[in-house]
């Protein structure tokens, strides 16, 4: 017994040393893996190199022409807001129920009422604070109301102006939850008073609140008229004009082209221009067509920008407007 317990003792003493020695010890063997528990199986792992392939790559490209189930996106009117001519359709081809409409008016909140405002004139923050960005346009704009559906819906989709597009943040059926939230909001402004008078509303006290506030914006703005009625144009207060609304977003000063026509050479230009009746006739861009074309864009729109996304600018003072016209007149200088 004596003997066999000395030959147990040697034996894991030996054991230890043999691993002891292990430690510290380079070796080009695999490490041991006693239970393989499926760590290594017939596949390649992804970036893993392939010698079946001629490129040496496992992870292969889709066959060309395919698309994943559920991408198709055949549907042009659903997922563009665009019929197969590629018009803009006028109606939202998804249900509109009252979940579907609050849907639109969460979406809206996050992402359009920063700019747009939470009614839709045009008088989100971001508007409000004199950041310079090219003013949103209200909802409630006749030209607004008379865009079809699809074309709201390609506002969002594609982007307008200095909007960017918003279809990596918003899904196809949330673009159009917004437009049918837009038209509620539209709806909602422009009820008659015959049918406002069937609920329980107060339409004198609404009437007289609203005539109370637009009083002090009127009293406001003609403030604001008389303090820059008392300075003279100039081309400095252009500039100043142009900057605080972001006009050069949109028109360039040496002649690259741009969302609208550039200011190059245009004082004085003769060009074609389609007016407000789809007529098209040849003008004298002088500084009657530059003013008309600041307050009422959709006036005359050159040839080349007949889409017209320019918003109208009438808020601006006179002497602003001379102002924008002195400076673009001096570019040709």
């Amino acid at each position: 017994m004596k003997i066999k317990g000395m030959f147990k003792l040697a034996g894991i003493v030996a054991l230890g040393l043999g691993l002891t020695a292990c430690q510290g010890q380079l070796s080009d063997k695999p490490p041991v893996h006693p239970n393989m528990n499926m760590d290594q199986q017939p596949r390649m792992e992804a970036q893993e190199e392939n010698n079946f392939f001629a490129d040496g790559r496992s992870m292969r490209a889709p066959v060309e022409g395919t698309v994943a189930r559920g991408y198709a996106k055949t549907d042009r009117a659903y997922y563009e807001g665009v019929d197969e001519n590629g018009d803009y359709i006028d109606y939202i081809p998804v249900e509109l129920t009252k979940s579907f409409l609050y849907r639109g008016k969460d979406r809206y909140e996050v992402y359009c009422m920063p700019c747009h405002g939470k009614g839709g004139a045009g008088n989100g923050v971001i508007m409000e604070g004199n950041y310079g960005y090219v003013p949103a346009p209200s909802y409630h704009d006749q030209r607004i109301l008379d865009l079809p559906d699809g074309q709201l819906y390609d506002a969002i989709y594609s982007g307008v102006r200095t909007m960017p597009s918003y279809a990596t943040q918003i899904a196809p059926k949330d673009r159009w939850a917004i437009v049918g939230y837009i038209r509620a909001l539209q709806a909602s402004q422009n009820v008659p008073e015959a049918e406002m008078n069937q609920y329980d509303v107060d339409l004198s006290e609404m009437q007289a609140e609203f005539r109370e506030k637009q009083a002090a914006a009127d009293s406001a703005a003609a403030a604001k008229q008389d303090s820059a009625g008392s300075a003279e144009p100039s081309i400095e207060m252009g500039k100043e004009a142009i900057t605080a609304n972001a006009c050069g977003t949109c028109h360039s000063e040496d002649g690259s082209s741009g969302i609208g026509p550039t200011w190059a050479g245009l004082f004085g230009s003769v060009g074609e221009v389609v007016t407000a009746e789809g007529e098209t006739i040849t003008v004298t861009k002088d500084e009657d067509y530059i003013r008309e074309s600041i307050v009422s864009p959709e006036a005359k729109k050159p040839v080349d920008f007949e889409q017209g996304v320019m918003a109208s600018y009438s808020y601006l003072s006179e002497q602003e407007i001379e102002s924008i016209i002195l400076y673009i007149e001096n570019l040709n200088n």
